[in-house]
């Protein structure tokens, strides 16, 4: 049976009166539910695709425990089945398709959410954020930025992968199924680590990560230390207590944990979700969309398909192509080309049980927790570290034309150096043709139009690059790359062999008085089990950083014009302050630290770096130095000509401020 038109059924299946669509019985995706189909930015026309429509609802799928593309999902044996023998899931989906299919591009953009959120918009386009960082519930032609994919008539998509995503302000999520034994939840140990105030407002009591098995638990155990490298202290018992099956409180009541000390909690935890389906549902719901049928949601017409994924979901990612789950069950490619953007060497830990996919590693939180494990690279490399071989990619005809973009923050937290070295940081790796690797110079991890350069919980005033024009330019070099074979720019990163990658104490940053700067790596750790990790010793994985000029601006990397003609110093890093554990890397924040605006000004404080008055005598030189550093840039095919003439038009109407 074929899926019912959606333009047709979605109001009355909304509402119960039709039953759902249905998929052919050779599918995985059994059903389309659509909610909503309606018109997106009050039907304005995007470039030579005219209007958009917004489609909205779930897709229901089933998957075959028995089939060697299943088999290694974590504890596929033990989920319920339905009559079929087969696992059920459902998972949220929000397609934006031109309206009219044929005037649409053919290409397939599927952003991979992060947390639940859709990045492309605030992050990728310089919409302005609607809650979240995100713009989960694009309504407007505000919503859509720059709107440079829906000009360029793609078809943009969106389905949950992560089941403990939240679905508050339009975030979106997959129901999975819990792990059984002998019919009831699986009960197991876990550890959550428990942190105040670094990445988000101070939380009294802490939410755990999972359901507790039962409140009376006299073998489980809190710790507290000040940084990761420190010694963990016991809590006495009684100085906490469960405040319900998925809460901790410290005791007696008030008590308020101190800001970024790391609380370590490990209980027994029951009912872990079948997570690894969110692979398997990602590969499912795209195989489906790129089929034929005029019925299909996105629309009919899509010819190729496109991932982006930023920081989680770019290190998801890595674990789908590695993994095996770009190839769908009937034998065909389902990403033809990937952008992963901020996501170093990592994967994300999801395809295990108790999984926790939302941690992220670096120096002070979350480091022992599973994210980095060879191979990290898309070359194929011995592996000293292991003693095993391996390559990201799997060369078995199913590989993504495979696309990775990183700051100067996955440097320092992420590792990114091994996408492009040995794992012992001493020889350049050359990339497969089809892959390629960039540093967005001078940028940092949380990077989007229109930041304010505070300190949160850093030493410095904090990075406000904008690496939005850099990814437009290589997105659409990626669709050309899929689409036409064009190759894009060679990789553009630090090497060893021209002296731009270094030891991280080694960068040539200039002494600022009173400025301390980050001189050492978040380390690579391996271990058993997160539960209670011990770093393993012997040989150990080399990180190295980008060396800097006499500003302490990358040298190496797209330089955008903001970096290329400075009004301050642009880093990857920062460090915490007090009452923070002052002195480790600040979360994956960078710093801004603005040039003097005088000679005078900066010998007094005594600042090495040329003021603005010394670089720029005038308006006109500013300017024309902007439009330099554009042309290359244009020229390289590393920034669009529309972003280049928006750093001109700036440069000519304002002069350069700190």
């Amino acid at each position: 049976m074929r899926v019912r038109s959606v333009r047709l059924c979605a109001c009355a299946v909304a509402l119960g009166l039709l039953p759902p669509a249905v998929a052919p019985a050779s599918a995985r995706i059994v059903g389309i539910d659509i909610t909503a189909v309606e018109p997106f930015a009050d039907g304005a026309g995007f470039g030579q695709a005219g209007p958009y429509e917004r489609v909205i609802g779930f897709a229901r799928g089933e998957i075959d425990p028995a089939d060697p593309a299943n088999a290694g999902i974590a504890d596929i044996a033990l989920a319920p089945r339905n009559a079929r023998g087969l696992v059920a899931y459902r998972t949220d989906l929000f397609i934006l398709r031109p309206k009219d299919p044929a005037r649409g591009s053919g290409t397939l953009l599927y952003e991979v959410l992060n947390r639940g959120r859709k990045f492309l918009f605030n992050w990728v386009l310089d919409a302005p954020a609607q809650a979240g960082q995100a713009v989960n519930d694009p309504r407007t032609a505000r919503d859509a930025g720059t709107a440079l994919v829906l000009n360029r008539g793609d078809t943009i998509v969106w389905s949950g992968w992560e089941a403990d995503a939240l679905r508050q302000n339009g975030g979106m999520a997959i129901d999975v199924p819990v792990a059984l034994r002998d019919g009831k939840p699986i009960t197991g140990t876990v550890r959550d680590e428990l942190v105040s105030g670094t990445r988000g407002p101070t939380e009294a009591p802490f939410y755990l990560t999972f359901e507790a098995a039962g409140t009376d638990q006299p073998g489980a155990t809190l710790t507290v230390r000040r940084r990761e490298a420190d010694a963990p202290l016991p809590v006495p018992r009684a100085a906490w207590a469960f405040a319900g099956p998925r809460q901790l409180r410290l005791l007696p009541a008030g008590t308020k944990p101190q800001p970024g000390s790391l609380y370590q909690f490990t209980y027994e935890a029951v009912g872990p979700k079948v997570l690894g389906l969110g692979f398997a549902a990602t590969r499912d719901v795209v195989a489906f969309l790129r089929g034929g049928s005029a019925d299909n949601p996105a629309g009919g017409g899509v010819q190729r398909a496109v991932a982006l994924g930023i920081s989680q979901s770019g290190r998801f990612l890595r674990d789908f192509v590695h993994d095996g789950f770009n190839r769908d069950e009937a034998g065909a490619r389902v990403f033809d080309g990937v952008l992963a953007h901020i996501s170093g060497i990592g994967g994300v830990f999801l395809n295990a049980r108790f999984a926790q996919p939302s941690r992220t590693n670096t120096q002070h939180e979350d480091h022992l927790y599973p994210e980095n494990a060879f191979p990290f690279s898309a070359a194929t490399l011995h592996d000293p570290v292991t003693g095993r071989n391996g390559a990201l990619l799997r060369d078995d005809g199913f590989d993504p034309l495979w696309m990775e973009v990183n700051t100067g923050t996955e440097y320092w937290q992420k590792g990114a150096s091994l996408l492009t070295t040995d794992p012992l940081g001493r020889v350049d790796l050359d990339l497969p043709d089809t892959a390629r690797a960039y540093l967005i110079a001078g940028g940092f991890h949380y990077g989007r139009s229109d930041l304010v350069s505070d300190r949160g919980p850093c030493a410095n005033p904090r990075n406000t690059l904008n690496p939005g024009p850099a990814l437009r330019a290589l997105l659409v070099d990626l669709e050309d790359w899929v689409r036409d074979g064009r190759a894009p720019p060679p990789s553009r990163v630090p090497r060893l062999s021209d002296g731009t990658l270094v030891e991280p104490a080694a960068t040539g940053f200039p002494y600022v008085p009173g400025l301390a700067i980050a001189t050492a790596v978040n380390g690579i750790a391996r271990f058993a089990t997160y539960v209670d990790p011990h770093p393993e010793s012997g040989p150990q994985y080399r990180p190295l950083v980008p060396k800097v000029d006499a500003d302490g601006q990358d040298v190496a990397g797209i330089r955008l014009p903001d970096v290329a003609v400075p009004h301050g110093t642009h880093t990857g890093w920062n460090l915490y302050a007090e009452p923070f554990p002052a002195g480790e890397l600040c979360d994956r924040e960078g710093s801004l630290l603005p040039f003097a605006a005088t000679r005078a000004e900066r010998e007094a404080t005594g600042d090495p770096r040329p003021a603005l008055a010394e670089r720029y005598p005038n308006p006109s030189t500013y300017a024309e130095a902007i439009a330099q550093a554009v042309d290359g840039l244009v020229a390289d095919r590393l920034l669009l000509r529309e972003d280049g003439d928006r750093f001109v038009q700036r440069a000519r109407t304002a002069a350069p401020q700190p």
